[in-house]
């Protein structure tokens, strides 16, 4: 018995359809690895960027007025400028490398040891934020200015290698890197499908913990080491007082 036409176009339709599906699953088959497994390690990290000719931090800052407090006593102690330069500077919740901090207007009373203003300049490193992020994760420098995340996530009960490069900014005082570009190695169709559920495996939100409450976050920049963070703050108490 001959089929009518619509029906051998139904399942022409259909066989193409089964098709497509099967070579996306060898795709997906072949570029990913099981859950859990010892899985491809994603290639060299691509190099950063040169640091180039920043400008010394804390070049700019404006010295401290030589006249003290009126009402400063004879207890107490007024320093018109105080400045600390650090290599590495270990906090109960974080390790900064770097460290140059200033102060003016700094006075020792009651309240403690407190700073009219301080700004200090100091570089996150990117092993510290990639131990945040877990597992075998891996962050640098990328070009023009971005940053750079590797590592592994489960999907679908399969191992994936993402890369993924994102400008660094500041928001809500945070260090975040958002992603704008995130490789699978595959198609690209497969990529944009994908792109969606691991986006949030590979952006960067952080907190720089355990300095003087008061500092800002006000601007972050790529380096070869880590993010370059300056912070600023007014009233900033480096040391509590005795009735604190």
């Amino acid at each position: 018995m001959t089929r009518s036409r619509p029906r051998d176009w139904l399942i022409g339709a259909l066989a193409l359809l089964l098709v497509q599906v099967g070579v996306l699953a060898v795709v997906w088959w072949t570029m990913t690895t099981p859950a859990g497994s010892d899985g491809p390690s994603g290639g060299e990290q691509r190099s950063g960027r040169p640091a180039g000719s920043a400008t010394t931090p804390g070049s700019a800052t404006t010295p401290g007025s030589a006249t003290p407090p009126a009402d400063l006593t004879p207890e107490e102690v007024w320093l018109a400028d105080l400045g600390l330069d650090a290599g590495t500077l270990v906090l109960p919740d974080s390790t900064l490398t770097d460290v140059r901090a200033t102060g003016q207007g700094v006075r020792s009373g009651p309240d403690g040891l407190v700073a009219d203003r301080l700004e200090v300049q100091a570089t996150v490193p990117f092993d510290d934020i990639a131990g945040e992020l877990g597992g075998d994760s891996r962050v640098g420098a990328a070009a023009d200015g971005q940053a750079l995340v590797v590592r592994t996530v489960e999907v679908l009960g399969r191992d994936l290698t993402v890369s993924a490069t994102g400008t660094v900014e500041v928001e809500d005082g945070l260090l975040v890197v958002e992603p704008q570009s995130i490789d699978l190695g595959g198609p690209g169709v497969l990529s944009r499908a994908t792109a969606s559920v691991v986006r949030r495996f590979v952006t960067i939100e952080h907190a720089i913990e355990g300095l003087p409450e008061g500092l800002v976050l006000l601007e972050v920049d790529v380096r070869d080491d880590g993010f370059r963070a300056d912070l600023e703050g007014d009233d900033v108490v480096l040391v509590e007082g005795s009735g604190s």
